[in-house]
């Protein structure tokens, strides 16, 4: 069985692809939780990470890091990680490669904090640019692959890719086209995102650098977390 190193649920975005995939998707994995650490967590993370990061995969005697890596691997056996049709599993690759790889301003911004709600300051050019990227890229596979996910009828990998983005829209109040925040609610909805939402809140770790970020954005209007 597979061994899913992750951090805080409140916090880690990188975290959540991978772990949101396999549990949507019924592959059975163990859930190893190690939690952002004050200061650094990089000599903590070094114990099972060869990066110092999250999330990181074990399977026997391999050990696979970074979520797009992690997400190939279990491909190799579990077909239904990627769409079966060749031209939705063409576009699902790039879309995750592109989330994976750019969106710089969305993640600098707008940092993942699933238990609060924040009101932005402002929408910046660079983040606006973001945004209505990710609305034209979402608009495009529903349209083009038919729904009710971005390549087709089911979840894939590409749809795990974007939860962390249905997490950041609804904690920072941003906006796109009605489509595109139907979606967001849809992957909110789904059975594996609810569980990773309610033990998000649950959690009473607190890391202080994640929690920074929010007076930089916007001004904290609700807390929704554990005390």
């Amino acid at each position: 069985m597979y061994a899913l190193y992750i951090a805080n649920k409140n916090y880690s975005s990188w975290s959540l692809r991978p772990w949101v995939l396999l549990k949507a998707l019924g592959i059975d994995f163990d859930e190893r939780f190690v939690p952002f650490l004050q200061g650094s967590s990089y000599e903590e993370f070094r114990k099972f990470s060869p990066t110092g990061l999250v999330p990181c995969l074990v399977d026997g005697d391999l050990t696979v890091w970074d979520s797009l890596a992690i997400t190939e691997y279990v491909a190799e056996d579990h077909s239904q990680v990627w769409p079966t049709d060749r031209a939705a599993r063409a576009w699902a690759r790039s879309a995750s490669a592109e989330m994976h790889s750019g969106f710089s301003a969305l993640r600098n911004i707008c940092g993942m904090n699933v238990g609060v709600r924040v009101r932005m300051h402002e929408i910046s050019p660079t983040l606006q640019a973001n945004l209505d990227r990710i609305d034209e890229l979402w608009s495009e596979g529903l349209s083009r692959f038919g729904g009710p996910f971005l390549a087709g009828e089911v979840f894939t990998a590409v749809d795990a890719f974007f939860c962390p983005v249905a997490f950041r829209l609804q904690t920072y109040g941003l906006k796109l086209s009605d489509s595109a925040l139907a979606y967001a609610e849809r992957l909110r909805s789904l059975p594996a995102m609810r569980e990773w939402y309610e033990a998000g809140l649950a959690e009473s770790i607190r890391d202080e650098p994640h929690d920074a970020e929010i007076a930089l954005a916007g001004t904290l209007m609700e807390d929704l977390r554990a005390v």
